[in-house]
Formats: structure tokens, C-alpha cells, sequence
């Protein structure tokens, strides 16, 4: 539940942000030098960018919920028991073993979304953003193109 909160902090403070935005370019744009209406241009395309990406990313996240629902239901959600230090953090000799599982089975099942977000999961335990990133954008266009056989 904090992170929905989080998530509708950023999203009504990047809303206002557009709003102030749009605002100061409507006001470039209607000034009579030319810089100004270039600048009230360039503001309007952050804004632009801003939104999509906020959007994307909203998108992103969703889709991440519902497949991790599904799973859950399925009971295809691995258990979150990685050693962890006192600290919290997994340990890494743990994590790399649990990825080369996730890894074969990805491997083996290259059109199943179930197999990617697994090896997401497993990417991200390892400490390997980017490619948790990757193999999670992987699933949800596997989860969007349709049910596996």
C-alpha cells in the first residue's frame, strides 16, 4: 500500500508540473520574441516526454501487477527465502544459484511470460537491474500477445 501511495505522490506532482508547465508556455508562446516561443515550444515537448514517459512507466508497473497476481494464483510465484544479512541484502552465492535455475528455465520455455518474469525476479535478486528491467519487458509482451500453451 506505500508504494501505491508513492506512486500517486509522483503522479499528481508530475501533473502539476505539467499544468505550471503548460502554463509558462502558453505564456512563451504569446510573447513576440522569437526565443520565447522556442523555449515555449522545448517546454511543451518536456512536458510531452514527461507524460509518456510517466505513462509508460505506469503501464509497466501494472502489467507487473497482474502477472504477478496471476502467478500468485497459479502458485508459479517463487517463495522469497534467499538468505539475506542482517542488513536485508540476499546473498549473492544464493541469488546467482536461484537465477541459473530461472535462466534454464527461460531457456527451455523462451515463449512463456511465466519463465521471464521468473528470471526477472531472478536477475533483480542477483543485483542485475537493467537485465531484470529487460526480462520483465519481456514478459509483459509475451503476457500481451496471448496465452501460453
Amino acid at each position: 500500500m506505500r508504494s501505491k501511495i508513492g506512486v500517486a505522490a509522483i503522479v499528481a506532482l508530475m501533473l502539476l508540473f505539467a499544468v505550471l508547465a503548460v502554463g509558462s508556455a502558453i505564456a512563451f508562446l504569446q510573447a513576440p520574441q522569437t526565443v520565447a516561443k522556442i523555449l515555449g515550444v522545448a517546454v511543451l515537448g518536456v512536458v510531452v516526454v514527461g507524460l509518456w514517459t510517466l505513462w509508460r512507466e505506469l503501464r509497466f508497473g501494472m502489467a507487473m501487477q497482474r502477472m504477478g497476481r496471476t502467478l500468485a494464483v497459479e502458485g508459479g510465484l517463487p517463495a522469497d527465502d534467499l538468505p539475506r544479512s542482517p542488513a536485508g541484502r540476499i546473498d549473492r552465492a544464493a541469488a546467482d544459484a536461484q537465477f541459473a535455475l530461472f535462466r534454464d528455465e527461460a531457456e527451455a520455455a523462451p515463449g512463456d511470460w511465466r519463465s521471464w518474469y521468473r528470471l526477472s525476479l531472478g536477475y533483480d535478486a542477483s543485483g542485475d537491474r537493467s537485465r531484470a528491467r529487460k526480462a520483465m519487458r519481456d514478459a509483459v509482451r509475451l503476457y500481451a500477445a496471448g496465452p501460453t500453451t
